[in-house]
């Protein structure tokens, strides 16, 4: 059985994202309410809200955290065509002494014409560095000069994808020194072909000193949703895992001695269908080693791989239950994010794991 618990997050409308800081104790939602929301987590280990702001003017569809180095920075985007950054700030004392805390608007990123849908920050390695995506087909990359001046973020780099963009990642297996290498692999969820590809990466060259897309994945033909790169943790090959009609993961291998094209061989390492129905959300654990997957059928799955081979090892559902098949007609049509099933102004977070 899992034993759920229920965090009522008082939001007024669906719940699109959820993300965790570095340390894994602070936690930030967004939803189509246009809020964001900040939690910490207690001793006991109970999560009590902490901030609450009206964002954006649009239903904020992501939020992300910046590595703990440059303070307590999130980054947000909207439907409204914009992405924000957010600083936390202290502020007077109390009656009980106790610091007040608040979060403040550094900046507002305004070159989208559409719906941006994806932020994330960089590696740490490469300094506040952030990258957008948007409905509008283009990857933006932005930079902060200085990172005690989170007012400034110029614009960068502009990759022009040719179709929608839902999401991207960026490659953690990179080079302690200045981008060499650097790569970007952004999602699509364009449904109005499925020949063509849905993923592309995209890399930066230090000769031209500008960011490219160098390859399309063919493999990939329906609408992507989610996707991510597995840490590395020593392997001499990078892992993608992709959210679309199923759970897939992708094996980028170098190509050694690599003079011209694109310096990877790009393979299917395993593709899930288990879900029977749309897969929206994917994330690894610390490691790379173990891969959860959230869906339509209302279940969170982990999957594993043994050598070169990959199997479910566990299923998260509110009920405790395992999942049925579900036919097309009777799927539903909510967003579940990874870990935390997401209902109407409510989060639930299942704590057990039924393993099989």
């Amino acid at each position: 059985m899992v034993e759920a618990h229920s965090i009522n997050a008082e939001h007024k409308d669906l719940i699109h994202d959820v993300a965790f800081d570095y340390y894994g104790e602070r936690m930030a939602t967004c939803s189509t309410d246009q809020f964001v929301k900040v939690w910490d987590q207690d001793e006991q280990g109970n999560w009590n809200l902490t901030a609450s702001w009206k964002a954006h003017s649009g239903s904020v569809w992501k939020v992300t955290w910046a590595h703990p180095e440059f303070g307590q920075v999130i980054a947000t985007c909207s439907f409204d065509r914009t992405a924000a950054i957010w600083e936390e700030i202290m502020g007077e004392s109390n009656e009980n002494g106790t610091l007040l805390r608040h979060w403040v608007r550094r900046a507002n990123l305004v070159d989208s014409r559409t719906s941006v849908t994806d932020v994330k920050f960089g590696p740490k390695s490469f300094g506040l560095i952030l990258a957008t995506c948007s409905a509008d087909g283009v990857m933006r990359i932005y930079e902060a000069p200085d990172a005690m001046n989170l007012a400034q973020w110029p614009l960068q780099h502009e990759v022009s994808l040719k179709v929608p963009s839902s999401c991207l990642t960026w490659n953690p297996l990179l080079s302690t020194f200045r981008m060499p290498n650097a790569m970007i692999a952004v999602g699509s969820d364009d449904n109005s072909n499925t020949t063509n590809s849905k993923v592309f990466i995209c890399e930066y060259n230090e000769v031209s000193r500008r960011w490219a897309k160098t390859e399309s994945v063919n493999s990939v033909a329906h609408p992507v949703h989610d996707m991510i790169f597995a840490p590395n943790m020593g392997r001499s090959f990078y892992l993608l895992a992709i959210a679309t009609n199923n759970v897939r993961i992708l094996k980028l291998k170098p190509i050694v001695d690599a003079t011209s094209g694109f310096p990877y061989t790009i393979e299917t390492a395993a593709q899930f269908n288990d879900h029977f129905c749309t897969v929206w959300r994917v994330a690894w654990n610390i490691t790379g080693t173990v891969l959860a997957s959230s869906g339509d059928d209302g279940c969170v799955r982990l999957w594993k791989s043994t050598v070169d081979t990959w199997k479910c090892v566990g299923v998260l559902k509110r009920d405790g239950k395992l999942p049925q098949p579900q036919s097309k007609k009777t799927q539903s049509t909510a967003q579940n994010n990874l870990t935390r099933f997401f209902k109407l102004g409510q989060i639930t977070h299942p704590s057990e794991v039924h393993w099989h």
